[in-house]
């Protein structure tokens, strides 16, 4: 029922007031286990894409977002679910493990799940090198990878700012890429490097970002 109300009221306001452009929804199978995997600029693109996607997408969100007291924890948490957002304790030593479960949970009830190859936002606006646990995803489950290209979000919402602004932002989503089967049979490191090589350029097509050639590491803790 929250999914429905959000979809029905808050994407079309949000859609109004950033009017973003979006091409490509039509790759996005209407059912069944899919994964986004996509580039990462800014916080909100965790709500641009359920926004504009044509089907529900479930990332995972920090747990602290669900645990707010009083009537601004109430709101926080009733617009994150109705977002899709699925709460993970990212500070637990068993943390990627946990989200990879989580994630191939999602997949296996014919779920869509969204994920940042990168592991976290890009400071420069470059686009880094994916780790392999999108890959692991898909070979695991099968599910078909729809590459999404983002660009602008990161002025909507820049690193450091609490509040979003009002800017142009484009969604472009890649034809899907079907890989389980085109990799059976490769040693299991070598088809998780290789697929998520393959995903990266295919994101790396829809937003032409200069490619840093590394990974993206999180920032030290201030």
């Amino acid at each position: 029922m929250l999914y429905l109300t959000s979809r029905m009221v808050v994407a079309p306001a949000l859609r109004a007031v950033f009017r973003p452009t979006v091409e490509g929804a039509h790759h996005v199978p209407r059912s069944g286990a899919v994964i986004l995997a996509s580039n990462h600029l800014s916080f909100v693109d965790s709500v641009v894409i359920p926004t504009v996607a044509p089907r529900q997408v479930h990332f995972l969100a920090k747990a602290s977002y669900f645990t707010g007291s009083g009537p601004k924890g109430a709101a926080m948490r009733m617009w994150m679910t109705s977002m899709g957002m699925i709460p993970v304790e990212r500070d637990d030593k068993k943390a990627a493990s946990n989200s990879l479960e989580i994630a191939l949970g999602v997949l296996r009830r014919g779920g869509a799940f969204g994920i940042y190859p990168e592991g976290t936002r890009s400071r420069d606006g470059r686009l880094y090198r994916g780790r392999t646990g999108v890959a692991h995803l898909a070979l695991e489950t099968g599910a078909p990878v729809v590459p999404v290209g983002l660009s602008g979000t990161q002025e909507i919402q820049p690193i450091g700012s609490n509040r979003p602004k009002v800017a142009h932002a484009t969604i472009r989503f890649g034809e899907p890429l079907r890989l389980a089967e085109r990799y059976a049979g490769v040693p299991a490191g070598k088809a998780r490097r290789q697929v998520t090589d393959e995903i990266m350029a295919a994101i790396h097509d829809l937003t032409g970002q200069e490619l840093a050639g590394v990974y993206n590491e999180h920032p030290p803790a201030s």
